[in-house]
């Protein structure tokens, strides 16, 4: 092929960006790496040590080195374009999984002035050009409400399934959340619960819950969420001090009952090694003593008051209610839930799963891969 001399050598000099051990080891010949699935066909101690770059040709849209000791690698143009993208700090600088700040839309009440978003049921089932909005919205904001929902008993799971698994628990596949005679956890109760996510004590924590409304005709009982992320973001710009605190101390988290005893210990704001909020854990109900010395305790309970502080600001609580038929989807995460007090009479009655985000972000992206081919 016929290439212009200027083209192998914008190539040639954006290669040489890369190092020449970094270039061999993403090399996509068919030798190297699976063409059915993309993985790579060798370990790290397969490759030469100190491997050399001899030269760099253009075939179509494809980059050719010649290495030293010898192999033919392949790069496609765009795959290098796209990293390209994000090094120096460009657009996409290590924006990483989409689980950090970095991938999300931090928000607040007042950017659904018009009330909580939602979608159809019969359209999110419909047309994949919905469902892909529907989940790509709590990939970026967090959640998303469905609306029209069968209200049937167990349909939380078939809402679940159209994305992913469901995490069965001591609560089991499906837990009910209504007034229980008696309740080993205050959901099961018509008291009022403050902005809280859920399951803290566990290792892995349920990274997704879903609610379906079968019935809310009791006095009070309505939803607030509360974006975890934005909050810790102003707790960082506000009071850096207690923001460290808060992502450097462990808390340690318990579930206990007849059957089950539940621990894990982990910061109430957790970061990725480059500093990014990746994780909120906030459960005052699960919350266990601290053994830190007394400095260090009235360090961390000046941190944690001011933390709950945000949190609590009107400003940041999306509040609503939810009818027969809406299900609520949302990142577990990152996403503090809440509910008003509610009279024992009338009825209220939820039905909630729990699954997980990894699976949510592979039908997105599947999803996305059919919808624009």
């Amino acid at each position: 092929m016929n290439v212009p001399l200027t083209e192998v050598r914008d190539l040639s000099g954006r290669l040489a960006r890369w190092p020449a051990i970094w270039l061999r080891d993403n090399c996509h010949c068919v030798d190297c790496r699976d063409p059915r699935n993309d993985q790579k066909l060798f370990g790290i101690t397969d490759l030469p040590r100190d491997p050399s770059v001899l030269g760099v040709t253009a075939d179509g849209g494809r980059a050719i080195v010649e290495f030293d000791p010898p192999h033919r690698g392949e790069y496609p143009l765009d795959w290098l374009a796209a990293l390209e993208a994000g090094r120096d700090g460009g657009p996409g600088a290590r924006r990483g999984d989409d689980r950090t700040e970095a991938g999300k839309r931090l928000w607040r009440a007042a950017d659904f002035a018009g009330g909580a978003p939602s979608t159809r049921w019969a359209d999110y089932l419909a047309d994949p050009a919905v469902r892909l909005r529907c989940l790509a919205s709590v990939r970026e904001l967090g959640f998303a409400l469905l609306r029209e929902v069968p209200v049937v008993e167990g349909t939380v799971v078939e809402v679940a399934e159209t994305f992913g698994y469901v995490r069965r628990t001591n609560y089991g596949e499906i837990f009910d959340v209504r007034v229980v005679a008696e309740p080993n956890n205050l959901a099961f109760t018509s008291q009022v619960i403050t902005p809280h996510t859920d399951n803290p004590y566990r290792d892995p924590v349920p990274t997704i819950q879903l609610l379906h409304c079968l019935a809310n005709a009791a006095e009070g009982g309505d939803s607030g969420l509360v974006d975890g992320f934005a909050a810790a973001a102003l707790l960082r710009e506000e009071a850096p001090e207690a923001f460290a605190v808060l992502a450097g101390t462990p808390v340690p988290f318990q579930f206990v009952d007849a059957a089950t005893v539940l621990r894990a210990e982990r910061p109430l704001i957790g970061v990725d090694p480059l500093g990014r909020i990746r994780e909120v854990r906030f459960n005052n109900r699960s919350m266990q003593p601290l053994a830190l010395s007394s400095a260090e305790l009235v360090e961390f309970y000046a941190a944690y008051r001011r933390f709950a502080e945000v949190l609590e600001r009107p400003e940041l609580r999306l509040e609503f209610r939810l009818a027969p038929g809406d299900c609520l989807v949302f990142d577990n995460v990152r996403l503090l839930h809440a509910r008003s007090a509610y009279s024992d009479s009338g009825g209220r009655h939820l039905q909630g799963c729990y699954a997980d985000l990894d699976s949510l972000y592979s039908a997105e992206a599947a999803l996305r891969r059919r919808v624009t081919a």
